[in-house]
């Protein structure tokens, strides 16, 4: 795992020096702790430079980077793992290349010799890489299928500029820092910036399942691979099992090939359980397992971790978060570069602080939920088609106002209140009441948060566009399947997958997902709803093959999320950090939101009277990012 960074310019465009490629490596010198290399090469046709920093997984010893072919005709600096690299070497070895290290990335230069753009679809595993071909004067970028690894970059007259996160690009002299209002519509409803937008204007994010060829001061984008959403395939269940465990089982081994110490989080939860049980029977010893916890009872999964743990026989190790996290968020506002509403990014970064301290790399769980119809807003999607299905007049009455006069908690996971929250979107299209209970801010809060300029600059953007195009490629599914599909194309990506990313390499921690392999993921996308769906529960099939790796408790529990309390720390330890920072006349002078909104928000949830707690956290980071990367322009000097 490590950190890129380059660019590539035509001869009359402004070079790269080899001193800002020093920089902009350094910067993410916490991808990669263990060693750095550089490669800039300048000619009458222009030049090309490519900076990489090393965590060393792979042979140690001699996996240093930029690495370049034979005749060094091509270069690469590749971040990730190439999980089936050791039979993509015999092949290769076999077509007559000459290999000097035992690295996986040195598989991607003959690949791409061989196969050129085309090397992309022979990779089973986790990247983002470039691929300088100096025969064709040609820079090739890729990102994984599933979009594990971030890659950004920026296209300016003759030249583009790359790299892993966007402090480096903002490293070159002369880069821009303009907020993209666009970008900040999307965050303020999905929690993240989509793809392929980033937080600033003009620069991008390569979305997942992507190569880029820049040639010429040209740069096309193009997609390598889309699973057939289209085709469900009906086979007996019990196929369907056994190809589920095999492959699954295989995945596991494969990322479990590393030469540095490897543990996994373990949360209690169904994927993470299955996982590490996987993971016991492949290794035939304790694996090191790690969870967090909360001194909050509906926020703390400890108790089933731990049950976990002792019923697979790992060897456990377990922390707990306290209020005062709060001061880790000018850090994370830094490591993430762009406004990010998952208040997960707290225990996901302390997790993967403590795991370090003993292992390299952790396996996750990641993925189930999206490929087993495991989030309870699944529930939601369920129950609304089967009012959708009712006559005219029952379906009138379901989604009659009088229900919005129910009295009910603040608390927004109450029965009630999500109730009601159902019941109010039932006369939208599925695709857009889908994403008002998934929303941040909804349409109508949106609308009420912003100034009259803000809103003007946005020019009639709308911001559903995104899920909506992912739902657009899968149309011939049951709506059910669809929905799933779309989280898997937006949310993994664009929230969790960034998430685990940015918060594991802040430390040096290599995070591999055995659910993310495009042949569990295809196995998953070709089954039926039904093996996945029994009534509102979910994770059939996944708990059937996989029962005997799971304590009957956790097999049966509810699913929790990997949450924090913000609504109580909003409302006590917190609550002053709160309203200083929201509520600060700098804050709210901005002229992007309403102040009279904001200060509404903040007065209803410190009073306890509506839990505001997630869209308070999203406007909280959006104000720490502002101050850190527009007001003062030192995300290069925080570290």
């Amino acid at each position: 795992m490590c950190g890129i960074a380059g660019a590539a310019w035509t001869s009359d465009a402004t070079p790269l020096e080899r001193a800002t490629l020093e920089r902009m490596t350094t910067l993410l010198r916490h991808r990669g702790p263990d060693d750095a290399g550089y490669h800039h090469d300048q000619g009458d046709w222009g030049g090309v430079a490519l900076g990489h920093r090393r965590l060393s997984i792979i042979d140690l010893a001699g996996g240093h980077q930029p690495l370049a072919n034979e005749d060094e005709s091509i270069w690469t600096v590749f971040n990730g793992e190439i999980y089936n690299y050791q039979d993509l070497r015999r092949d290769l070895e076999g077509r007559g290349h000459q290999f000097r290290t035992r690295s996986d990335t040195e598989v991607l230069v003959h690949l791409y010799e061989d196969f050129g753009a085309a090397c992309v679809e022979h990779l089973r595993g986790m990247f983002a890489l470039a691929i300088w071909d100096a025969r064709k004067k040609q820079l090739f970028l890729a990102r994984d299928r599933l979009g594990q690894k971030p890659l950004v970059y920026r296209e300016e007259a003759g030249r583009l500029v790359f790299a892993s996160e966007l402090k480096a690009i903002l490293a070159v002299p002369g880069m821009p820092r303009e907020m993209d209002p666009v970008a900040l519509d999307e965050y303020l409803l999905y929690q993240y910036v989509p793809h392929p937008r980033t937080i600033f204007r003009g620069v991008s994010k390569l979305p997942p399942a992507h190569y880029a060829v820049y040639r010429g001061g040209r740069l096309e984008i193009a997609p390598y691979w889309q699973p057939e959403f289209n085709a469900e395939r009906r086979r007996p269940v019990a196929e369907y099992r056994e190809r589920l465990r095999e492959t699954l089982t295989e995945a596991t081994r494969l990322r479990m090939i590393s030469e540095v110490p490897l543990g996994s989080f373990l949360s209690g939860g169904v994927d993470s359980t299955i996982i590490t049980g996987l993971m016991q029977q492949v290794a035939g010893e304790p694996v090191k397992t790690y969870s967090i916890g909360f001194p909050v009872a509906g926020y703390d999964e400890t108790a089933y971790a731990r049950e976990a743990a002792g019923f697979l026989g790992t060897d456990h190790h377990e922390f707990c978060v306290e209020p005062d996290s709060i001061d880790l968020l000018p850090k994370l506002v830094w490591h993430y570069d762009e406004p990010f509403g998952d208040s997960s990014a707290i225990p996901t970064y302390y997790v993967s602080q403590y795991s370090r301290r003993e292992v390299t790399v952790a396996v996750t769980g990641d993925a189930g939920d999206e490929l087993f119809f495991g989030y309870p807003r699944y529930q939601a999607v369920w129950l609304a088609g089967r009012i959708d299905r009712l006559p005219k007049p029952l379906r009138l009455a379901a989604a009659a106002r009088l229900w919005q006069r129910l009295p009910a908690s603040p608390d927004q996971k109450s029965p009630i209140r999500r109730m009601k929250k159902l019941l109010a979107a039932l006369g939208e299209p599925p695709e857009r009441r889908y994403l008002r209970w998934v929303g941040l801010f909804d349409d109508a809060r949106r609308r009420a948060l912003y100034s009259d300029g803000f809103r003007e600059s946005l020019d009639g953007h709308d911001a559903a566009r995104f899920v909506l195009d992912a739902y657009a490629r899968c149309r011939q599914r049951d709506f059910l399947s669809q929905t799933t599909f779309v989280d898997l194309l937006t949310y993994l990506p664009g929230a969790l997958l960034a998430k685990v990313d940015i918060a594991s390499m802040a430390h040096g921690l290599e995070c591999r997902s055995p659910l993310l392999d495009h042949h569990v993921v295809e196995l998953a996308i070709a089954m039926p709803m039904a093996l996945k769906q029994q009534g509102m529960t979910g994770k059939r099939i996944f708990k059937e093959t996989f029962a005997d790796l799971l304590p009957p408790s956790i097999r049966q529990r509810r699913k929790m999320g990997f949450g924090v309390p913000l609504d109580a720390w909003f409302r006590g330890q917190l609550r002053r950090h709160l309203t200083e920072v929201l509520l600060d006349p700098v804050s709210l002078g901005r002229g992007y939101f309403r102040p009279e909104v904001v200060q509404r928000m903040v007065r209803e949830h410190v009073e306890g009277r509506w839990d505001h707690s997630y869209r308070l956290w999203a406007l909280l980071w959006f104000e720490h990012w502002h101050r850190m990367f527009l007001d003062h322009g030192n995300a290069d000097l925080i570290s």
